[in-house]
């Protein structure tokens, strides 16, 4: 049986440590020689070329402005992993392009620090009275400066599926920003008072006008571009149905087999020129760092 492929955000190895949040003492104590990861909000760090891909470059907390706001990532191996957010550097590179090439310890943090950072850079209110708040528990929360609530990141579920036929087919649609022949899976929000798997259906509905059942969830990854949770799924439809565009959110959208979905991965992996004469307008597919990758994968796997 051949191992299913994980999503690549989905991996971590170090301990969160959520109860050292509130050690005030404690987390002093190690600061200065934790292990210090400088991202943006906009999800770029520095990283660096290793044998076996990139790792992410730290500092020590020593050489960090004491006074930037800091976030506690948490623990691994007897080291101490914190954040702080700042402007990007041109040399940095983004999480959705190095992801595939970080081992689980630098992928696992990396999402989280750039998860806190994005939410702290939008989040500097509080929702209630509309006063400023201030960093909490090491960074995994605010505190309204006046009423004194306290706030927590906002994650935004999201439903993420693949549409077979059971067989040899698969439905894919192309994004109107997207660029040409760029297609993937289909994806939407989770609404307000509804189960994922409902929202499987409606968003296949309303984006290609199939009706769907055998709904199956497969796995999750975080998706810190600010603040979603990708939750991958299958779901078996008809592929006598016609593929109809309902709401304009996709410029394009069809049924294509295995063997185009297989030839638009190796040739758009091998960066080669597509002949002249190719039959379908599937050229490129989702990146390594996007949940959809691991499911076309699996599925192109049978």
């Amino acid at each position: 049986m051949k191992r299913r492929v994980r999503p690549t955000l989905a991996r971590s190895a170090h301990d969160r440590a959520a109860h050292r949040r509130a050690d005030d003492d404690w987390l002093q104590k190690v600061w200065s020689g934790a292990r210090v990861l400088v991202v943006s909000p906009d999800g770029f760090a520095p990283v660096r070329p290793t044998d076996a891909g990139m790792e992410l470059v730290f500092r020590a907390g020593a050489d960090v402005d004491a006074e930037l706001p800091r976030t506690f990532l948490g623990e691994h191996e007897g080291q101490v992993f914190f954040s702080v957010s700042a402007r990007r550097d041109p040399d940095w590179q983004s999480l959705r392009v190095v992801a595939a090439t970080l081992d689980d310890l630098n992928a696992g943090l990396l999402a989280a620090a750039v998860a806190l950072a994005a939410w702290h850079d939008t989040h500097r209110f509080c929702p209630r009275c509309g006063a400023p708040t201030r960093p909490v528990s090491a960074g995994w929360a605010t505190e309204c400066t006046v009423d004194r609530t306290l706030h927590f990141p906002r994650t935004d579920p999201a439903v993420i599926m693949l549409v077979h036929d059971g067989a040899d087919r698969c439905v894919l649609g192309r994004g109107p920003e997207w660029g040409e022949g760029r297609f993937s899976i289909l994806a939407g929000f989770v609404e307000a008072g509804e189960s994922a798997e409902a929202a499987v259906a409606r968003e296949v509905q309303e984006e290609v006008g199939l009706e769907v059942r055998r709904v199956r969830y497969v796995s999750s990854q975080p998706w810190p571009f600010p603040a979603s949770l990708m939750l991958g799924f299958t779901a078996v439809a008809d592929s006598s149905q016609p593929v109809r565009l309902q709401d304009g959110e996709l410029a394009e959208a069809g049924w294509f087999t295995r063997e185009e979905v297989r030839a638009a991965r190796s040739w758009g992996e091998a960066g080669a020129e597509w002949p002249q004469d190719w039959p379908t307008p599937l050229r490129a597919l989702p990146g390594t760092a996007s949940i959809a990758n691991s499911l076309l994968t699996n599925w192109l796997r049978g």
